[in-house]
């Protein structure tokens, strides 16, 4: 993203046991330490942290102290999503990433002699030209001293011996995906070393049923393949090959194989998706319900950025995947490929813009984050594991933050909302008890802030009341950093709720600031939130927009007696 960035890496997790907090820490201040501009955490909890509240927890103060720094800290929300709330980590201090998909695809497909075109996955060649190769089930391939009932796994295709080479020579070899596959017991690459020893000419791989809504990426082939993902068309596959056997009336032998395919490949990319969309696995909000902090106000995750299937650095020495073992490149989905995409916008913003602090950095992500995909429709986000582009429905800040990430937009942002290390620590001092955990992680003791804030009053690029009781006045501070413009302001507002800002209209110079007043009224209750959106629109093309999130609790009584 960042081309000449210089990267500093720090090792503080290792596969045989993970690690601590404590050796993240330790990875934090040596960054900071070393002066980096930009902290790219692809880690998350794998549970909320206990203690005081959710924002006191060793590495969301150690990245505290990063921001004081004048650190941007980037984190990945985390794949544990779908379902609300799922996300571990709330501080308004950390810019949090989720994932969300690009229109870049790699789909391939095996053609049926009987002219039925079926979708799967794989990076592999096709079959040579337009030929048509006769199928060949492995569990029909055996040996004399093979049989399903010696080898009931004999169907993976893990090893050579136990198949005839003459009758698999030339031909597409038929092969089970298991749930041994998804637990590593089995491996493609093995089935593919067993074709090569068999010189059989591509294979294709059908999902065992017992397999339910597993998510496949493209896996490499260095022979032509496929893997059909789906139970329902790998029946399709069976079908067609079993009602083409012809066999001996007597002895049920297979006298002929008259099934016949050719695999088209999928080595070549295409971009015709509808993207981007919020994946499934993507950590959601709303903010925390925390035993000694209701609720934060706080919106997470701040953005969703590209995080399915994104080509990844890989070393060829590397045993995390047997699948890429060999391979410089691997294709990896997660929240963890999304965050470093930010990091490196991230130290482009901060190139362009030395003076800008991280709560700048942030607020120009988020506010030119774009609200549509592609084809000009509303972003979608999967609310499912299983068939996930089946169930989805239009995103909501919960869902994408402020939206999907606008990397040119980022860099012209218009205005800015700021926000400084003293405004996080009176936020931290205004929990109840909080001051002899502050004083412990900080060394600063509350009694030194005058006043203290809560969630809402932090000077976020988004406003998010988790309880709204009848009404409420947010105010929001801007600075322009571009030339001096004029902005009329527009928004609408969350279902049950009504909303007026002041001014609707200013004229703002280069370096100026600007309050901003929200007033919001409940009109009914609702125990879900509802969602709105104020826009700022400069008359020289900037356009600031603000995500709103409402909770109401208690509304006005309309009720009158006359």
């Amino acid at each position: 993203m960042a081309p000449r960035a210089h990267v500093a890496v720090y090792k503080a997790l290792y596969k045989s046991f993970g690690g601590f907090a404590a050796d993240v820490v330790a990875a934090i201040d040596q960054a900071a330490q070393d002066g980096v501009d930009v902290l790219s955490l692809s880690i998350t909890p794998n549970r909320r942290p206990p203690g005081i509240a959710t924002f006191f927890n060793p590495i969301d103060m150690a990245l505290l102290s990063a921001v004081k720094a004048g650190i941007f800290a980037v984190q990945a929300a985390g794949n544990t999503g779908p379902s609300p709330k799922s996300m571990s980590s709330f501080s308004p201090w950390i810019f949090t990433v989720g994932a969300a998909s690009h229109d870049r695809a790699y789909s391939n497909s095996v053609i049926l002699g009987n002219n039925v075109t079926i979708h799967g996955v794989g990076l592999a060649p096709g079959t040579h030209k337009n030929t048509m190769l006769t199928l060949i089930s492995a569990l029909d391939a055996l040996t004399n001293e093979t049989t399903a009932a010696t080898d009931m796994y004999v169907g993976e295709c893990q090893d050579s011996r136990n198949f005839n080479r003459d009758l698999v020579k030339g031909n597409l070899l038929i092969c089970s995906y298991s749930i041994r596959f998804v637990l590593g017991l089995s491996t493609i690459k093995q089935a593919i070393a067993t074709a090569k020893n068999l010189s059989a000419a591509g294979v294709v791989f059908y999902m065992d049923p017992f397999v339910i809504g597993f998510q496949l990426n493209p896996i490499p082939m260095r022979v032509p393949g496929i893997i059909i993902p789906s139970p329902d068309d790998s029946k399709v596959l069976l079908q067609y090959y079993n009602s083409s056997l012809e066999r001996n009336e007597t002895t049920k032998q297979i006298t002929r194989f008259g099934s016949v395919a050719r695999i088209l490949g999928g080595l070549k990319a295409n971009y015709s998706n509808s993207a981007p969309k919020v994946m499934f696995y993507s950590a959601r909000g709303p903010d925390p319900e925390d035993s000694f902090l209701n609720n934060a106000d706080i919106l997470k995750p701040n953005l969703v950025a590209p995080g399915n299937l994104i080509w990844a650095a890989w070393s060829s020495l590397g045993t995390d995947s047997v699948e890429f073992q060999g391979e410089n490149f691997a294709m990896m989905s997660g929240t963890s490929m999304a965050a470093p995409h930010i990091a490196g916008l991230a130290a482009l913003i901060k190139q362009k813009f030395p003076s800008f602090s991280p709560a700048a950095i942030a607020s120009a992500l988020s506010t030119t984050a774009s609200l549509y995909d592609n084809n000009g429709g509303q972003i979608m986000a999967q609310r499912a594991y299983s068939n996930p582009d089946i169930n989805q429905s239009p995103a909501t800040p919960f869902d994408m933050g402020s939206g999907f990430v606008n990397a040119t937009g980022a860099l012209d942002p218009g205005l800015i909302f700021d926000s400084r290390y003293d405004d996080y620590m009176s936020f931290l001092c205004g929990i109840n008890g909080s001051s002899p955990v502050v004083l412990n992680y900080t060394g600063q003791n509350c009694l030194s802030y005058n006043s203290t804030i809560n969630g809402i009053d932090l000077n976020l690029p988004s406003i998010t009341i988790a309880k709204l009781y009848q009404s409420k006045t947010v105010q929001r501070s801007v600075t322009n950093i571009a030339g001096e413009e004029t902005y009329r302001v527009g928004w609408s507002a969350p279902y049950g709720v009504t909303i007026k800002v002041e001014p609707t209209r200013f004229c703002i110079a280069s370096g100026e600031r600007k309050v901003l007043s929200v007033f919001v009224d409940a009109k009914m209750n609702s125990s879900t939130a509802s969602y709105g959106r104020i826009g700022l629109f400069g008359d020289q093309g900037h356009v600031v927009n603000i995500p709103l999130s409402v909770i109401v609790k208690v509304a006005y009584n309309t009720t009158t007696n006359v």
